[in-house]
């Protein structure tokens, strides 16, 4: 049996984390924000919960002309109201603010890559190899610093694993709302990055255990990252490179977690291939990707700027459904998910032999 359908999008649904993007919809308003952040501003109107402009001139150590300027700003956004000449965080703003690893995370990583957009854009459309040589985002994303444990290795490749790790917290829920896990218990991450994709899922279900496949010094950041929460015990990690090994068998979930958009069509099908040899007979392999994005009437938020760089590498559904129904598998399921751009889940059930 196959299955497609759009199961929910950002109306009607608890995912309520996606409010974070209404406040980042422009890079004015997120430069803004940024900056009401790095001044302290935000964090005294949580603290005090309101303050005139005359103690925010004082406390922020700015004058009242940067002052007036930069509340115009955030009003205009709403993250603030203003009353007379009292200051108060926007309650819509407040709820964002739950999430604000989320929030800080994009409006990071939006900024280190803005000149990427703004002086390589042509290169992306016309020339995408030249583009590759030339961005920032490839240099970030720069996956053979995870083979050797040297200083610079380890720091860069923590930075893009902050990155990774915050947006699959909340992704996840997205995931554990389209499908349940509670038949599983043995799972294993095909480059599960730090272990947060697992974490989460332990974290709802106690029946599960699983394993991170990665490479060494992405095992070694997700280990450190894991060992602090109560669910360490049930996520292991082992190092390896899916191109060239094995998939470590025993499971009866596999699952690739914004991970085969990362390489060419054959290299996907290749780690599927492989997957699939490891696979518990009655197994599933769970896909949960970013598709293909699609404009719409409106522009898409500022937010969003690293992944429309990466446009090129979103893939429809049909193709990982395809690739599946190639190697046997049977139960192949597709579903759409709206969140900061379109996601898919696929699942895939392996026969009993």
């Amino acid at each position: 049996m196959e299955a497609t359908a759009h199961e929910f999008g950002r109306g009607g649904n608890a995912l309520e984390f996606l409010v974070v993007d209404e406040f980042l919809r422009t890079i004015v308003d997120a430069r803004a924000l940024k900056t009401a952040f790095e001044l302290g501003l935000i964090d005294y109107l949580i603290e005090y919960g309101t303050g005139t402009q005359a103690m925010l001139r004082r406390t922020l150590g700015i004058d009242q002309q940067g002052l007036s300027f930069l509340l115009d700003l955030l009003r205009a956004n709403h993250v603030i109201t203003l009353r007379g000449k009292d200051v108060y965080l926007n309650e819509r703003f407040s709820v964002a603010l739950r999430y604000r690893d989320l929030l800080e995370i994009k409006l990071d990583f939006a900024g280190v890559i803005l000149n990427d957009f703004a002086d390589l854009f042509t290169a992306l459309i016309k020339e995408p190899g030249d583009f590759a040589g030339k961005s920032r985002i490839f240099e970030l994303f720069d996956y053979r610093r995870t083979a050797q444990p040297t200083i610079e290795n380890y720091q860069r490749t923590r930075s893009w694993m902050r990155l990774t790790s915050t947006l699959t917290r909340y992704e996840a829920l997205a995931c554990m709302q389209l499908h349940d896990f509670g038949g599983y218990s043995r799972m294993l991450d095909i480059g599960g990055n730090s272990g947060e994709f697992l974490l989460q899922l332990c974290r709802r279900y106690p029946n599960l255990s699983g394993t991170v496949f990665d490479r060494p010094l992405v095992c070694e950041i997700g280990m450190e990252h894991l060992l602090p929460e109560p669910e360490h015990s049930r996520i292991g990690f082992i190092t390896g490179d899916i191109r060239k090994d094995p998939a470590p068998a025993g499971y009866d979930l596999i699952s690739f977690k914004s991970m085969l958009h990362d390489w060419p069509q054959e290299s996907a099908d290749a780690f599927l291939a492989r997957a699939a040899a490891g696979l518990e007979p009655g197994g599933s392999i769970l896909i949960f990707e970013r598709a293909s994005i699609r404009v719409g009437q409106n522009a898409p938020a500022f937010s969003a700027l690293p992944m429309l760089l990466f446009f090129r590498s979103y893939r429809e559904p049909a193709v990982y459904a395809d690739t599946l129904r190639t190697l046997g598998f049977i139960d192949i399921v597709s579903r759409d998910i709206e969140l900061d751009t379109p996601f898919m889940l696929i699942t895939a059930r392996k026969p009993h032999a």
